[in-house]
């Protein structure tokens, strides 16, 4: 035991002999409260003129990607002669299908982008191709009409099958009217409209309904493929019954599939199930609350149904933000957060917030940090040559976990890139209508006018 003592006796020397180290950041030098955090991500209001950037990337890699051609489908020899139609006629192929409801949405976004950004390079975008699909339906009419028809490219326009066929097309052909002035535009756009007010399945209480997976099913997604189209074309001719078809929808929805205490829809339910698959997936929930702030867009004032509508959709938002994620997305799952984190939802959702604080149906302070993280999170996901990663394919109804689990995530997936071009182009108008600051390191917005930093009002 004798080695015990100097062994001591060195340590107590060494301890006297250490200078006294003096933290050089605590709680009497800094406050800790303003210590940077360390975020993992993109925080802090986003810069105008990288928004503007993102934006201009995707429509590059769109515009490359989604070529205005016929071309004749044995040869790939351009077509440019709309007299005399043949039957080997198709459009140039792409990395996405100009006439898609994915489309749709990208169209109206593009037209979006426009008025945020003040660049028409976008709206073009969006007329150029409507003009060349209003272009081709006398083209295919004419082939249609002489028995063309099983595989006729516009079979889905003479003769949908689903709403997917036309509700989100009709909207955004409706939107973009005002620019292209095409005869056949109209007769595309009744004809949509048509199918979906008169044609389309529904339950005998009204709801629009499908027949999979199972007889008399509810997808969630169908109040997107519906009520924008109906309600456009209520601003369109002004005849009230579209609106009221609208508001309609909106209730026997919410009646269906709206869970109170979450805040959220289920995806899917079936008539004669005692009990529905509760799964709320994150794009279907996105559909939904797109839906109501398109439909909130153009319903008159006066409509009798306008504060259900506007109170559902806050009811939907408030129970969206308590699922964001710490990283500024939501996940695949609302309520899973083992779930991945999903782009196209996220970009919906980020959308559908700055667009309510914008038309003043949001508190500002109170949801527009949520918006500008969910931006800086969307950010991330478009890559260098302008791609939307992160987004899931297209997706049924599901009753079970793992399938929506698993779903991939790609690209190609062609649902992501007119939410993304929506939020960003939302996220330019909310910069310029609020102050957006960071305040003793957290987000802030606030109305203009107000001095932030000493709390008065100017």
């Amino acid at each position: 035991m004798r080695w015990i003592i100097p062994f001591y006796a060195v340590a107590v020397l060494w301890s006297v002999s250490l200078p006294a180290q003096t933290p050089k950041t605590n709680d009497t030098t800094v406050p800790l409260f303003l210590l940077p955090p360390d975020y993992p991500m993109p925080y802090g209001p986003p810069k105008p003129e990288t928004i503007k950037a993102a934006l201009d990337r995707i429509y590059a890699y769109l515009d490359v990607n989604t070529p205005v051609r016929l071309i004749n489908s044995a040869t790939k020899a351009e077509i440019t002669d709309l007299s005399k139609p043949d039957r080997a006629a198709v459009m140039a192929p792409g990395a996405f299908r100009l006439n898609s409801y994915e489309w749709g949405v990208t169209y109206g976004a593009m037209l979006s982008a426009s008025r945020s950004t003040g660049d028409p390079k976008f709206a073009e975008y969006a007329t150029k191709r409507i003009n060349f699909l209003a272009n081709l339906y006398g083209y295919y009419k004419t082939l249609w009409n002489d028995g063309f028809q099983n595989t006729n490219p516009y079979r889905r326009v003479f003769a949908p099958g689903a709403l997917d066929d036309c509700g989100s097309m009709c909207a955004a052909m409706i939107k973009a009217s005002k620019s292209v002035d095409n005869p056949s535009l109209r007769p595309m756009i009744d004809g949509f409209a048509d199918f979906v007010i008169n044609k389309d399945y529904r339950l005998p209480d009204g709801t629009l309904a499908r027949n999979r997976p199972a007889p008399n099913s509810l997808w969630l997604d169908d109040m997107y493929m519906s009520i924008p189209a109906l309600a456009q074309m209520g601003a369109l001719t002004g005849d009230a019954k579209y609106f009221d078809e609208c508001t309609k929808q909106v209730k026997l929805f919410e009646g269906h599939m709206f869970v109170p205490e979450k805040g959220l829809f289920r995806h899917g339910w079936v008539a004669g199930m005692s009990e529905h698959p509760s799964f709320y997936w994150a794009r279907a929930n996105g559909w939904a609350i797109l839906a109501m702030s398109e439909l909130l867009d153009v319903l008159p004032e006066s409509h009798p149904d306008r504060a259900a509508v506007l109170e559902l959709y806050r009811a939907h938002i408030n129970g969206l933000v308590q699922c964001q994620g710490g990283g500024g997305f939501w996940h695949q799952l609302l309520d899973r957060e083992d779930s991945y984190t999903e782009t196209s939802a996220t970009a919906i959702f980020t959308y559908c917030l700055a667009h309510g604080i914008n038309r003043g149906w949001l508190d500002p302070g109170a949801y527009g940090p949520a918006a500008v993280l969910g931006w800086n999170a969307v950010s991330t996901r478009i890559n260098a040559q302008g791609q939307v990663e992160g987004t899931c394919v297209g997706t049924g109804m599901g009753f079970d976990p793992a399938y929506y689990y698993h779903r991939p995530a790609n690209p190609l997936a062609a649902h992501g890139y007119g939410p993304v071009i929506l939020a960003g182009a939302e996220t330019l108008d909310l910069l310029k209508n609020f102050q957006v600051v960071i305040n003793e390191s957290s987000v802030m917005v606030y109305q203009r006018g107000v001095d932030w930093q000493n709390l008065q009002i100017k």
